[in-house]
C-alpha cells in the first residue's frame, strides 16, 4: 500500500501512520518474495490439478491426503487459502429425498386397465400421475390426468403442500 501511496504522500507520514521504520520499507522493496510466495504458484496449480482428478467434489482435509499420495505434503489450512484465493470450489451434491411412502395400511385401488392402454370408447379410461416439485417454500405438487378422450391430458394448477 505505501508504494502505491508514495506518490501522494511523504514517506515520513507513512511510516508513522503504518508503523514501519523508513529503512524497514526500503529493505521490504529491495527483497525477494518469501519461500512461501515463491511455492504458492506451484501449489495452486497441485490442488487444481487433484480439484480435477477427485471430479471436483474434495474438500481440503481429502484434498490433503490425495496430495499427499502424490508427493505434495501441504497443511489444510494452506489449501483452504489457495482455494478460497482461487476460487476452487466442490461441487454440491443435492441430497436424495423420499416422496413416495409405499409402507403404509391405507387401501390400494386395484389396477383394471393390467398395462391394456386402449378404450373402447372415449371417457372409458382415466390415467393420473402426480409429480413432486421442491422449492424453497416447501414442495408443490403437479397432478396430470389423462383421459381416454383423443389422448389429451389435462394439467391441474399447481397445488401446494
Amino acid at each position: 500500500m505505501m508504494k502505491e501511496l508514495r506518490l501522494y504522500y511523504p514517506l515520513e507520514v507513512m511510516s508513522t501512520l503504518f508503523d514501519v521504520s523508513r529503512s524497514g520499507y526500503y529493505s521490504w522493496l529491495k527483497g525477494k518474495p518469501s519461500k512461501r510466495a515463491e511455492e504458492d504458484p506451484r501449489l495452486v496449480a497441485e490442488i487444481k490439478a487433484a480439484h480435477q482428478r477427485n471430479r471436483e467434489t474434495f474438500g481440503a482435509e481429502r484434498l490433503q491426503e490425495d496430495l499427499a499420495d502424490h508427493g505434495v505434503s501441504v497443511g489444510v489450512h494452506r489449501i483452504k487459502r489457495i482455494k478460497r484465493e482461487h476460487g476452487i470450489r466442490c461441487k454440491q451434491k443435492r441430497r436424495y429425498k423420499a416422496t413416495t411412502n409405499s409402507k403404509h395400511n391405507l387401501p390400494v385401488v386395484a389396477n383394471h386397465l393390467d398395462q391394456t392402454f386402449t378404450a373402447s370408447a372415449p371417457n372409458k379410461v382415466w390415467v393420473s400421475d402426480i409429480t413432486y416439485i421442491p422449492t424453497g417454500e416447501g414442495w408443490l405438487f403437479l397432478p396430470v390426468i389423462r383421459t381416454s378422450s383423443r389422448g389429451k391430458s389435462l394439467a391441474m394448477p399447481w397445488v401446494r403442500e
